[in-house]
């Protein structure tokens, strides 16, 4: 506890000295300005190694990304593009139990990427990323393993809110083997739907646990959506949830995140959205032979940020 706390007050310092014109800091080939915080105890990671690390990125006052509400990420060591002007320029620097702030200013992104800034993100902000290596692991099926241990908490905080929820709103809803919650209002008509099935569906997306409305085809002009049940086209709540209705039903989803976007900002712009979504199956029939795959519940409503330059990449 007391080398935590080291590393919590040396970073504290760091952004105290950030504050004061970026004082005590180094700067990367590209520009980009770090301190690394470390005892020197552990090798440096290798190329070809992964480091998992905690972090938060801020800017002004506002989160961007943090690991305090999702898992960690994976990074895997490797070379580095010139002028990346990107957290990864100081990865192969790192040693197991390390803390490192990076700072990316508004105005270098937009130079080195030749791109538009996002909207939250003004010239003279700057990005302020603190992280910290929790541990290295040698190869992907190491990774792997870590990843799923960390998950089963995770999803069971997530399957639990659900839970509750439907507890105090005295909601009686049938759980999935996955994790989906299914409450059945018209249980409709002939066979339950399965695997290969092509289903019609008339939809409601609200945010959890606020039931504010995201997104919707229930109304005049608008088509339902289709999918072919076991294809992976659609959010894996849906996929699994459908199963437990017939054509003409109607029902409402209570699905915990890890089955709806997981990390990915989702349509209510955070990472870890558990969402509901009201349905109604209008037509089941057999899969055609080729057909386009249909947008997913709530897409047209999040942005993508998984790719966003500022964001510690995560192994998937």
């Amino acid at each position: 506890m007391k080398k935590i706390n080291s590393f919590l007050f040396a970073l504290l310092g760091i952004l105290l000295l950030v504050a004061c014109d970026n004082q005590g800091l180094k700067k990367t080939k590209s520009g980009l300005l770090y301190k690394i915080i470390s005892d020197g105890k552990n090798p440096v990671v290798k190329r070809g190694q992964f480091i998992r690390l905690s972090y938060s990125q801020k800017v002004r006052d506002s989160v961007l990304f943090s690991s305090d509400s999702s898992l960690p990420a994976y990074v895997r060591i490797d070379s580095v593009p010139p002028n990346a002007y990107s957290p990864v320029e100081i990865f192969s620097m790192l040693r197991k139990g390390d803390s490192a702030v990076v700072i990316q200013l508004g105005d270098s992104i937009q130079k080195k990427s030749q791109q538009p800034l996002p909207p939250f993100i003004h010239k003279k902000d700057k990005l302020i990323l603190t992280l910290r290596v929790e541990d290295v692991f040698d190869n992907e099926d190491l990774v792997k393993k870590d990843r799923e241990a960390l998950l089963v908490p995770f999803h069971e905080k997530e399957i639990k809110q659900v839970e509750d929820y439907l507890k105090q709103h005295h909601i009686q809803a049938t759980k999935t083997a996955m994790g989906t919650f299914v409450e059945i209002k018209t249980p409709g008509e002939g066979a339950l739907i399965d695997s290969g099935k092509q289903v019609s569906v008339i939809y409601t997306g609200k945010l959890f646990p606020s039931g504010k409305q995201f997104e919707t085809n229930d109304e005049a002009g608008k088509a339902p959506i289709q999918f072919v049940v076991g294809k992976k086209t659609i959010i894996p709540g849906w996929d699994d949830g459908v199963r437990l209705l017939k054509k003409g039903a109607t029902a409402t989803f209570y699905i915990p995140a890890f089955l709806a976007y997981d990390q990915q900002p989702g349509p209510g712009r955070t990472a870890n959205e558990n969402l509901i979504f009201d349905v109604k199956i209008v037509d089941v029939a057999d899969a055609p032979a080729e057909g386009e795959m249909p947008m997913r519940p709530g897409a047209s409503a999040r942005p993508d940020m998984r790719q966003h330059p500022t964001m510690p990449p995560a192994h998937k």
